[in-house]
């Protein structure tokens, strides 16, 4: 155990704020150096003079999350990982796991999910993978950054039993997992810098959630280093030529205490230890080309089809057309510090296709967004092309210039080109199939009725093209679901285009936040939240529900009862009938994917606690859960639960507050 005696004042306030961009300070090898890296979905490692090496790029986060796959979540996080282990990395700054409030934020790739368990869960699991070959990691953005716009000077106005009902409990989710660093946010939360704000610092994610590891702030987040101490912020990042100075003038004037220096530096000093302990950990067991086909994988699982008229599977002897930029570079991800450079050479889709057993040809009828400003190119020839072939296949979306770090989105919908186009070889063959990429919700109110199939793709990684050409063969079942809800338009949302005034954001709908808000007001969307079609199809039955030792077996059974094998996400909501508060009409609290044969049937079981019932009161300061009856549901989606079952509750007397009976 290091001896912090052995240290002097200055040496530890040293250690207090990095060495430079990448690496924590060593005191001139007292201590080892820790290097961190970017890398939500994949390494992002650069040289000294500031080239991006390239990695394997996964799949973006929010896809991670379409698959609703915990096995995959940690088998990318080991592969990643690995990467980390062959650079040198010691801690990989990731995952994140901020709602995603709004479709218009423009890191919303990097995000799980619009639920918290859904993305509690997938992370807790990441974690798992990355630290299971002794890689730290740093689960972020704590908490309320919901947007990018102005996140260094706005102010998250949130109320406490919303943050604890949807904005912190991703965090405690994969809090289980044990993550050796937690980084704080840019922006204001109720008017103080989240850097600086002890309640919820120490507060919350110490106190609270239990967390004994470093804080680390987002870098550039810290404006003042000696107020983000007294919050419990242990390193700054990067580092920054007035950072000492600022502890030694407040450590002088009796504002920050020797406790309060120590406690960080402690847990500093925890974590260069750890990073040595967890060496024997660093082992790499999957070759290059194995993580690329870890990729491709996770892209299939992550595919969603929204819509198929019988146009999918494509068949052997049929003659596909493929047209749109995508299907010739790919989706690797969204722009700013997580983009990743990979060696990779995205792959044709149309040849993609070929090699899974159909005839494809593409040609270049939709250029890129450019083409706004030039008309189409060569459109006359794509589409003659595309009406003559048995079908069509279009790829259109967002790239990492529309969904980027430190900027939103302004719309949901394609660019007019795209539309225009999507219109036209729809036009030429009803027999069109949109492949969309993208990071969040997307406006397909334009044209969704004039195409027979849409694929939502996410931002997909190097091996995209060949995750989708594999989907649109067959050769993988679709099983990908929706991690967030898709409205007809952005007017439909709970926040619609408004984004704050610069200096206060308020979280006005509250609770109500993605599939809660469109239940409530029973409002009709485009894709509910968790949707997602298959090849197959599946059958639910045999709903129990039992108590058992103050916890809920829920158990039921799916069963495959088409030819094809497939996976199917099951999902479990639970709604209060009757509440003292304003309450979701449902909420997801457990899912699980299974893997079915033609004509086989699972038995699935979930166990729930009261704590899965409950809502946070904000005069008790803690959890309640009311007596009553509540409605236990299961199904594919959000909107789509053919089994439910009520469930009454009924706890001591003692436990709840009074309500008033009429006589």
């Amino acid at each position: 155990m290091f001896d912090l005696n052995s240290l002097t004042l200055d040496e530890k306030l040293t250690l207090l704020t990095g060495k430079d961009c990448w690496r924590t300070e060593s005191l001139g090898g007292k201590l080892p150096e820790i290097f961190m890296s970017d890398g939500p979905h994949g390494l992002r490692t650069m040289t000294e003079d500031w080239k991006t090496l390239p990695a394997t790029a996964f799949p973006t986060l929010s896809a991670l999350g379409s698959t609703w796959n915990k096995v995959l979540a940690k088998e990318m996080g080991e592969a990643i990982a690995e990467e980390a282990i062959e650079r040198n990395v010691d801690i990989v700054l990731a995952p994140g796991v901020n709602i995603k409030r709004t479709p218009l934020c423009g890191r919303n790739f990097e995000y799980v999910s619009e639920d918290p368990c859904l993305a509690g869960d997938m992370a807790e699991q990441y974690i798992e993978g990355v630290q299971s070959r002794g890689i730290g990691t740093s689960l972020k953005h704590f908490a309320a950054n919901n947007r990018e716009f102005d996140r260094l000077f706005q102010s998250s106005e949130v109320d406490a039993r919303t943050l604890r009902e949807i904005y912190f409990p991703a965090f405690e989710r994969a809090l289980r997992a044990k993550p050796w660093t937690v980084m704080c946010s840019y922006n204001l939360l109720n008017g103080v810098y989240v850097s600086e704000n002890k309640k919820l610092l120490d507060g919350v994610l110490r106190e609270d959630f239990g967390f004994d590891g470093v804080i680390v702030s987002d870098w550039d987040a810290v404006v003042d280093r000696a107020k983000a101490l007294k919050a419990t912020v242990d390193l700054q990042m990067p580092h920054t030529d007035n950072a000492f100075d600022t502890l030694k003038a407040a450590y002088e004037r009796g504002y920050i205490t020797d406790e309060e220096i120590d406690a960080s530096v402690q847990r500093l000093v925890a974590l260069a230890e750890k990073v040595i302990s967890n060496k024997s950990k660093r082992k790499i067991t999957r070759t290059k080309e194995e993580r690329h086909e870890l990729a491709v994988k996770i892209a299939s699982e992550a595919a969603v089809l929204l819509k198929n008229e019988g146009v999918l599977p494509l068949k052997e002897g049929e003659r596909i057309y493929v047209g749109g930029k995508p299907a010739k570079t790919g989706a690797f991800g969204g722009g700013g510090s997580s983009y990743v450079e990979s060696e990779f050479k995205p792959k044709d889709l149309a040849e993609c296709i070929k090699e899974c057993g159909v005839n494809a040809v593409y040609q270049e009828a939709y250029f890129s967004d450019d083409g706004a400003r030039h008309g189409f190119y060569n459109l006359r020839g794509g589409l003659a092309r595309a009406a003559s072939a048995d079908k069509a296949v279009i790829a259109v979306g967002f790239d990492r210039y529309t969904d980027c770090e430190g900027t939103d989105r302004t719309t949901l919908k394609l660019s007019p080109i795209a539309v225009e186009f999507i219109r036209s070889v729809a036009k030429a063959n009803p027999r069109t199939i949109v492949i969309v990429y993208g990071g969040s919700a997307v406006d397909m109110s334009e044209w969704i009725d004039d195409v027979a199939a849409v694929i939502y793709a996410n931002f997909n990684g190097e091996g995209g093209n060949e995750a989708i050409a594999r989907v649109l063969t067959g050769k993988v079942n679709p099983s990908g679901k929706l991690q967030e809800s898709f409205p007809l338009c952005l007017e439909d949302t709970p926040t619609g285009s408004y984004r704050g005034n610069g200096c206060a954001d308020v979280y006005t709908e509250r609770v109500f936040v993605g599939y809660r808000y469109y239940d409530e007001a029973d409002m009709p969307v485009l894709f509910p939240f968790g949707h997602g079609l298959s090849y197959s199809v599946f059958e639910y039955g045999g709903l129990s529900v039992k108590e058992k030792g103050g916890k809920y077996e829920v158990s039921f059974t799916v069963k495959n009862v088409s030819s094809v094998a497939g996976k199917e996400v099951c999902q479990l909501y639970i709604g209060a009938k009757q509440s003292m508060v304003a309450r979701p009409v449902r909420e997801l609290k457990a899912f699980d994917k299974i893997e079915l044969a033609a004509g086989e049937k699972k038995k699935v079981v979930f166990t729930l606690s009261l704590r899965d019932f409950a809502y946070y009161c904000e005069e008790l300061d803690g959890w309640r859960t009311e007596n009553g009856i509540y409605t236990v549901s299961v199904g594919g989606s959000s909107r789509e639960l053919p089994l439910s079952a009520e469930l009454e509750i009924k706890l001591s007397a003692d436990e709840q507050p009074s309500q008033r009976v009429w006589a």
